[in-house]
């Protein structure tokens, strides 16, 4: 019981840190898209720092979550921060659910219980050999890569997508890590975890999808990234926590079966909820009234690492034309 509440709060922090950092971020300068210096900008906004305030709380909620459970167990209940960013944008938007929201809702909360008890998540597996770990970290790290080198050739829109899906993976991967981590920790204590390469690759992880994450969101409105980066999670962490952690499922045809239908529920639950007009879609959204720029609009200062940064200060907007709020 305790790693469900700590897991479903973890999962309400960072659905509340996520849609407060997005409407931060959407009023970066656009130039600033994939560049360290976007972090810096956004230091600046009280809103952004609230808003990762929660994410903070979050992922420490998360991380005594996969102390005490198996990453195949809490992936899923973390994919229902979805709601409670719903729940916070309906606020900012003003919204009614609707049928769509609703069933979005119910999808997600199915999948997430089907899997569950399909599949019976379970630890104390056999140890992975040194080849697996790392051939299923490098095959994470190669897909990260290949989906942000992929995203800088498409419209903005579209890359906003590619950034969550990356971010995603990296954030899977994190959370794996960090179940190594607080293992270690609690059997074998600091010192060993700081002679240890886990931690520190937990924290680039994590540095390294906040800036995929934010740049996502200050590209395109927020139903184009976080339900990307909602799915994209679970499926990674539990392919790491399969993969190299011991974690067992059940591989029964019926289980197995159940399995996939909880992940692919899970999935359409998340893109059901993600395109639903309670998530902001822009400035537009909120009240503000900035000039939007189109899905195909890519700024040419932010194509090349040395371009000036001409546009720190002004709001560039990332309203979606078709978006009436």
């Amino acid at each position: 019981m305790a790693v469900f509440l700590l897991a479903l709060s973890a999962a309400c922090f960072l659905g509340l840190g996520f849609v407060l950092q997005q409407h931060a971020a959407q009023r970066a300068p656009r130039a600033d898209l994939l560049h360290w210096r976007l972090l810096l900008d956004l230091l600046r906004m009280p809103e952004w720092l609230l808003g990762t305030g929660f994410m903070v709380i979050g992922l420490i909620l998360s991380a005594l979550a996969l102390n005490q459970g198996e990453v195949s167990l809490v992936e899923p209940l973390l994919a229902t921060n979805l709601i409670f960013a719903m729940a916070l944008a309906r606020v900012l938007t003003r919204q009614t659910l609707g049928r769509s929201g609703w069933a979005g809702v119910v999808l997600l909360a199915l999948g997430v219980t089907v899997f569950i008890v399909a599949g019976r998540p379970t630890g104390g597996g056999p140890p992975a050999s040194e080849l697996r770990h790392w051939l299923v970290i490098g095959t994470v790290v190669g897909l990260t890569l290949l989906l942000v080198s992929f995203a800088r050739r498409l419209p903005l829109f579209e890359e906003a997508t590619l950034l969550a899906l990356a971010a995603g993976l990296l954030y899977g991967l994190q959370d794996a890590l960090t179940r190594t981590t607080t293992q270690r920790l609690d059997h074998q204590g600091l010192d060993s975890v700081l002679r240890s390469w886990q931690p520190y690759a937990v924290v680039a992880a994590g540095v390294v999808g906040l800036l995929l994450v934010q740049s996502a969101f200050e590209a395109a409105p927020l139903r184009m990234s976080l339900p990307a980066l909602t799915a994209a999670q679970p499926i990674s962490g539990i392919a790491c926590a399969v993969g190299f952690l011991g974690d067992r499922l059940r591989v029964t045809p019926g289980a197995l079966t159940w399995e996939v239908i909880g992940l692919i529920a899970i999935v359409i639950g998340v893109v059901v909820i993600g395109r639903h007009p309670a998530l902001p879609g822009g400035t537009g959204d909120t009240g503000g009234s900035p000039e939007p720029v189109g899905p195909t609009d890519r700024p040419p200062e932010a194509a090349t690492d040395d371009a000036p940064d001409a546009g720190h200060g002004t709001d560039t907007g990332t309203g979606d034309p078709s978006d009436t709020g």
